[in-house]
């Protein structure tokens, strides 16, 4: 998978035509079914920051968690 660092060694399992990949050490998972959906957990996206900024085709946008545990996406 093209999405992964190259320093982790991915296992990859698959199941009714959906293939898991588990990153070792790293907490996360990705999920990808016959959709192309990719499944992230925040825990690994978020690890310890309340806080996290992603380049989308040049924009800059924010993803916070709220108090509640809720997310807000802002550009």
């Amino acid at each position: 998978m093209d999405h992964l660092l190259p320093t982790h060694r991915a296992t990859v399992a698959s199941l009714n035509s959906e293939k898991k990949v588990s990153i070792p050490g790293a907490h996360a998972s990705l999920v990808t079914g016959a959709g192309g959906v990719i499944r992230l957990s925040t825990a690994w996206l978020f690890q310890s920051a309340k806080e996290i900024e992603i380049e989308h085709r040049g924009d800059l946008y924010r993803l916070r968690q709220t108090a509640l545990g809720k997310l807000i996406l802002t550009k």
